[in-house]
């Protein structure tokens, strides 16, 4: 094709270009999940992006954490930001909730005019009142000049203090359990069990007899993992150094595989990777999930259709 005549085609609306990550799944299923970001810590990361996933069934969006960025990541899974419904935050860590103001009002830029319903531990309300007045000039400015409905009404934030049902609509079932995040109030798992498929996010845990009742029988498990090994030195004989912390703050991906061969999962997908730049960890992550779990094991990547 010619140049001049792409360029015509193309503004003309004739060619929707949509860009598939390699290896996304290629499938008719009603439930998709996305992985939208796999690093783990608060740090910008070279290779990943900040946690956050989505599930789209039946076009509408249900998405789990917001770190930095994931929003754009959004765009380039090829999921429409006008489709967002609910956001799930699992804990007040900033690589967790950095973005969840900031998807909302990008959403609504984009053309959001539905409500959008979001759920975490508290302070979530506060939250969401600190952002808007925060983000008050740039909104209304929009309103005005752009004659878009204001934001704020469409967004309805929910605090969760204990583990349950949270959501039931005509598309899926959610439920919460709370987990173990030590130097947090309160750290939650998520899962979602649509028309088809059922899928478990863990957050940041240690090894949680509540995620594996939580996990039980699921389709999908998304579970943080940590290679131990990388942080073993540095936390000897230092009771206050960030490697004791993140010993005891995260799940060995030995450990994770146990879990899910416990709960009884299908298929295992590993995220948040702590360290995700550590070639012996690079090396053995899937190697030392497998040691204990019989099913299917996934190397969690940005942008992977799980």
């Amino acid at each position: 094709m010619r140049r001049r005549t792409f360029l015509r085609l193309a503004a003309g609306g004739a060619i929707a270009a949509r860009w598939t990550p390699r290896g996304a799944a290629q499938t008719s299923r009603r439930t998709r999940i996305v992985l939208l970001g796999t690093a783990g810590g608060p740090t910008p990361k070279r290779g990943r992006a900040a946690p956050a996933s989505v599930v789209v069934v039946d076009g509408v969006a249900y998405v789990v954490d917001c770190g930095n960025g994931v929003a754009r990541q959004m765009v380039l899974a090829g999921v429409e930001l006008t489709r967002l419904r609910h956001v799930f935050i699992t804990h007040h860590h900033s690589d967790h909730n950095a973005d969840f103001g900031t998807l909302v009002l990008l959403a609504w830029a984009a053309g959001l005019r539905t409500d959008v319903d979001t759920w975490g531990p508290p302070p979530l309300a506060h939250m969401t009142d600190l952002f808007f007045e925060m983000s008050a000039a740039d909104i209304d400015v929009r309103v005005t000049d752009e004659g878009r409905a204001p934001l704020r009404p469409l967004v309805h934030a929910h605090e969760l203090k204990e583990g349950g049902a949270v959501v039931k609509d005509e598309r899926v079932v959610v439920r919460a359990a709370v987990v173990h995040h030590p130097m947090v109030p309160i750290a939650f798992a998520y899962r979602i069990d649509g028309p088809d498929r059922s899928v478990v996010f863990s957050g940041d845990t240690t090894r949680s007899d509540a995620l594996v009742a939580l996990a039980r029988g699921a389709d999908v498990l998304v579970h943080e993992v940590m290679f131990p090994d990388a942080y073993a030195a540095e936390a000897a004989g230092n009771a206050r150094s960030i490697a004791r912390h993140i010993l005891e703050s995260h799940t060995p991906v030995e450990d994770v595989g146990r879990i899910a061969q416990e709960a009884g999962v299908k298929t295992l997908v590993l995220s948040h990777f702590v360290p995700d730049n550590n070639a012996d960890a690079e090396r053995s992550w899937v190697p030392l999930a497998r040691k204990h779990f019989k099913g299917e094991v996934v190397l969690g990547r940005d942008l992977l259709e799980v």
